[in-house]
């Protein structure tokens, strides 16, 4: 594919850590490969405002820059394009499913949807159980009379019921290959502005990569599940008429890949509230960008690099390199061949000690 256009999509709520460079990494190298006509865009999604730290960003792009990892034009910040999200909401707001408002008000509490819900596949994502839905069906007047009061409530998107047409999105992923979800079943109705007024991320999502331009998308495979309701979203902005009026006359379904995820050595995700390895500590500690890309590049399956003459056909380990070397030897082919999540190992830096190094060491 030529004409890639992927983004770094980092949310400013602490220092990135490695596994926030194994990501960008894959996903500056996707753009990248093949013809070299790619490129990527630099998205702050700070749409959640309270959680973004003060300078946060700044320490993201001082790192990307020490670490080699460039884009291409300004960054886009989620915070500063509200406009835009409300545009898209009132769209989807003109949009019927069957005969059924695609979005809808709901004014059920955590604590509510905690009671009403279970667990699904053991990573505590709940299916809304459709209470509002129901009551927005059966009793639509008293619904009109809560908004009135103005009793709090968010705003939720519908998905088909089963069987109705829709109602299963498939894709392919460049990883994990091919996907199918039923939306009811396994994702159901979702929250896409909260009761606070903050638009979600997979509204927000949706609809920057829409009209950014977007077509090469790379994350981790926790969100595999999110993918099939963006792509749910992204098909009922179309029908609303929203991407035409942006100048969008043909909206292509992006290229997916979802890496494994990495974990601490204790088996616990990487995650920037932990302060798990962050690049602001590994930097103060005399760790090189080198061997941070080279690690990086190492858990993607690259295991040589043409231009430092570097090559280990023992897959002995990873040696320090730059992204530009690693772009020499990166294929998604590599990437699928280890599709289970990554252990990091307690002296992983220390490795590169005994190893040769390349030039950015």
């Amino acid at each position: 594919m030529s004409g890639r256009v992927g983004r770094f999509a980092p949310t400013p709520s602490g220092r990135m850590h490695i596994g926030n460079v194994y990501a960008m990494l894959a996903t500056w190298l996707s753009a990248h490969a093949g013809d070299g006509s790619g490129k990527i865009l630099l998205r702050v999604e700070d749409v959640d405002e309270p959680r973004a730290l003060k300078d946060a960003d700044k320490w993201i792009m001082d790192d990307l820059h020490w670490l080699g990892l460039d884009w291409d034009g300004e960054p886009v910040y989620q915070s500063k394009r509200t406009e835009i999200y409300e545009e898209a909401l009132r769209s989807l707001e003109s949009v019927r499913l069957d005969d059924f408002a695609l979005v809808y008000p709901c004014f059920c509490s955590r604590a509510d949807l905690r009671a009403a819900s279970a667990p699904q596949e053991g990573d505590r994502f709940l299916i809304y159980p459709g209470t509002c839905r129901k009551l927005l069906t059966e009793h639509p007047d008293e619904v009109r009379s809560r908004l009135e009061a103005g009793q709090r409530h968010s705003w939720r998107i519908a998905v088909p019921e089963r069987d109705m047409q829709g109602s299963v999105v498939t894709f392919d992923d460049r990883i994990f290959g091919h996907q199918r979800f039923d939306l009811p079943r396994e994702v159901g109705d979702t929250v896409i502005r909260r009761s606070d007024g903050i638009f979600s991320y997979q509204l927000a999502v949706v609809v920057d990569d829409l009209l950014m331009g977007v077509n090469d998308i790379v994350r981790g495979r926790d969100l595999l599940r999110s993918t099939a309701l963006q792509i749910w979203i992204r098909r009922a902005l179309v029908v609303s008429g929203f991407a035409k009026k942006y100048g969008i006359q043909r909206v292509d379904s992006p290229a997916y890949a979802h890496l494994p995820l990495i974990d601490d050595p204790t088996g616990v995700r990487l995650a920037k509230r932990k302060r798990s390895l962050d690049i602001g500590t590994l930097r103060a500690d005399g760790v090189k960008p080198g061997q941070i890309i080279g690690y990086c590049a190492w858990l993607l399956g690259v295991r040589s690099s043409k231009s430092q003459g570097v090559h280990m056909p023992d897959a002995s380990g990873p040696v320090a390199m730059s992204a530009r070397e690693a772009l020499e030897c990166f294929t998604w082919r590599d990437v699928r061949a280890d599709k289970s999540d990554h252990i990091l190992e307690a002296n992983w830096a220390s490795e590169f000690d005994r190893r040769k190094s390349g030039s950015v060491a």
